[in-house]
């Protein structure tokens, strides 16, 4: 049985020559909402006897009303209601996106955990499966929430009880969103603790990646989805193809 330090070797390995790729793909996945990310948000801003509001997406203004003098009610109404709905929209966009990306993530990820050399388009592989993929994330999300109500500890298990599903899908896109959860739960029985260390591992590199403003972040998120996806090759009992030699599971 393999343990962290066995697991960030096997990202290494397969990263060697291929980290700008890994890099490119992990910012457009971030970016398209196929990894935590921010999504579309509303702000409001309070400068002097004016009130602003913008529609912001990834760090940038998509919509602004401007100055809004003493027009509160106005604004409320108007552009706030045009920009809720607008919000709202967005969201459900970026949702399905996110969801279509997070699985064309993970497949990228278990290609290069095999030795291969996958593409950017790896993103959008799944495209036609939007339904399933959109489902699995709300099903996922909405499961996580519900244990999170009855305490933390219970969602916190939740959330690694489901954190294959991904891999799974991208693997076996036939299956529903249910079937996708099921086995991930049935995956990560005995596991949650070992991915918890493997997450926690990683926690030297957070600090140095802080302390670069978060541009570090951009290695080493590349490097933390393929300790993830080295950690689901061994628990799911497939095989690993290194560059020199192979890890048997």
């Amino acid at each position: 049985m393999k343990i962290s330090a066995d697991f960030r070797m096997i990202a290494r390995d397969t990263l060697r020559g291929k980290w700008m790729v890994a890099v490119l793909v992990g910012l457009a996945a971030t970016l398209l909402g196929g990894v935590a990310s921010g999504g579309p948000e509303i702000n409001f801003h309070i400068e002097g006897s004016s009130l602003n509001a913008s529609l912001d997406y990834a760090g940038q203004t998509i919509f602004s009303t401007g100055g809004a003098d003493s027009g509160i009610g106005a604004l409320l109404v108007g552009s706030a209601v045009y920009m809720t709905i607008a919000a709202i929209l967005m969201g459900v966009v970026y949702f399905v996106l996110g969801s279509i990306v997070g699985v064309g993530y993970a497949r990228f990820n278990l290609e290069l955990v095999d030795g291969g050399f996958p593409s950017f388009g790896c993103l959008f592989d799944y495209l036609y499966d939007w339904q399933t993929t959109a489902a699995a994330r709300l099903l996922r999300s909405l499961y996580i929430l519900l244990w999170s109500f009855l305490l933390v500890i219970p969602g916190i298990l939740a959330t690694y009880s489901y954190a294959m599903t991904d891999f799974i899908l991208a693997e076996y896109p036939e299956l529903t969103a249910g079937e996708a959860i099921a086995r991930s739960k049935e995956l990560m029985y005995g596991n949650r603790w070992r991915l918890f260390c493997l997450n926690v591992s990683f926690i030297g590199w957070e600090i140095l990646s802080a302390l670069t403003l978060g541009i570090g972040g951009l290695w080493l998120h590349p490097y933390k989805q393929a300790a993830n996806a080295a950690f689901y090759r061994e628990i799911s009992g497939t095989g690993y193809m290194g560059s020199s030699e192979f890890y048997s599971f």
